[in-house]
C-alpha cells in the first residue's frame, strides 16, 4: 500500500441513506492497469469516481474514510477540486466529445488549465493524437466537427484529450463498450502502451477483457472489495469462495 499512487481505507460511500461502498481499503500501485470486476451495481463506477470526485456531484453523497492520491488526502477540505481532475483523468463508457473542431477539443484543457498555447500547444496536441495512434488519421481534419468521428475515434480523441494536461491516474469507465471487436482491440493494445507513462484503473464488465489487459485485478460485490490481487491469480487460484463462482460463471 505505502507504493500506492491511489489508495483508499476503510472507505464508506453513501448515496442518502443507501450504503454504496462498505469499508473499501485497496491500493493502486504506478504504471500498472488494474481492472475492477464484478455484477452490475457492485460499486465499480461508484469506487472509480471517488478518486476524481466526481460522485460530489451527486445530491445527498456521503463519503467517510480515507482516499487518497500520491498521498495527499483528496476529501480534505482544502483539496482543489481543478488541479485534482487534472492528475486523475476519467473516460466515460460513451465519449462524449464536445461539439466542437478535433483541434478545440484538444486545446481544451490545455487553455484552461493554462499548461501550452501558440507553438507549444499545437506541439502538445499532436504528441497526445500520436499517443493515441490518431494523428495520421486526423491530422488533415482538424478543424471538422469531432462529432463527425466515429465513436472508436471519439473514444480515443477524449483519451487523448485528457493527455493534453499530462494526468497521473486515467480512470477508464467501460471505455470499450461502445465499440466493435476490432476498435476494442485497438484500444486495449493503446492502454497497454499508455501504461508505460500512466497508472491506469479500468471498470469493464468482460472478464476476459480484464485478464487481458490488467495486471491486478479488484472483484467486487453488494459495495464491497471481495478481493485484490495479481490478475493471474484471480482467475486461476482466488482466495475467495465468492470471486470462484463469478469468474466461472456461477453468477452476475
Amino acid at each position: 500500500m505505502s507504493a500506492s499512487v491511489v489508495q483508499t481505507k476503510d472507505l464508506d460511500l453513501y448515496y442518502g441513506d443507501f450504503q454504496a461502498l462498505t469499508k473499501v481499503s485497496v491500493g493502486i500501485a504506478p504504471n500498472k492497469i488494474t481492472a475492477l470486476i464484478g455484477p452490475s451495481g457492485c460499486g465499480k463506477s461508484t469506487l472509480l469516481r471517488t478518486f476524481n470526485r466526481l460522485n460530489d456531484l451527486i445530491p445527498g453523497v456521503r463519503v467517510e474514510g480515507s482516499v487518497q492520491v500520491s498521498g495527499q488526502e483528496i476529501y480534505a477540505a482544502e483539496t482543489n477540486l481543478v488541479e485534482l481532475r487534472k492528475r486523475v483523468g476519467l473516460v466515460f463508457q460513451r465519449p462524449n466529445p464536445f461539439p466542437l473542431s478535433v483541434y478545440e477539443n484538444m486545446a481544451f484543457a490545455a487553455k484552461v488549465h493554462r499548461t501550452a498555447r501558440g507553438a507549444a500547444l499545437d506541439e502538445t496536441i499532436e504528441r497526445c493524437l500520436r499517443d493515441v495512434l490518431l494523428w495520421d488519421e486526423l491530422k488533415d481534419s482538424l478543424r471538422q466537427s469531432a462529432l463527425a468521428l466515429s465513436l472508436a475515434q471519439q473514444q480515443r480523441l477524449c483519451l487523448a484529450r485528457l493527455l493534453t494536461v499530462m494526468p497521473d491516474v486515467l480512470l477508464m469507465d467501460e471505455p470499450c463498450s461502445t465499440l466493435d471487436p476490432n476498435a476494442t482491440m485497438a484500444l486495449e493494445e493503446l492502454m497497454t502502451g499508455l501504461k508505460e507513462q500512466y497508472t491506469i484503473l479500468i471498470v469493464t464488465h468482460n472478464m476476459q477483457q480484464a485478464a487481458r489487459v490488467s495486471q491486478d485485478c479488484g472483484f467486487m460485490l453488494l459495495g464491497e472489495l471481495i478481493e485484490f490481487c495479481p490478475t493471474g491469480r484471480m482467475f486461476t487460484d482466488p482466495a475467495d469462495e465468492r470471486t470462484k463462482d463469478y469468474v466461472t460463471g456461477r453468477f452476475g
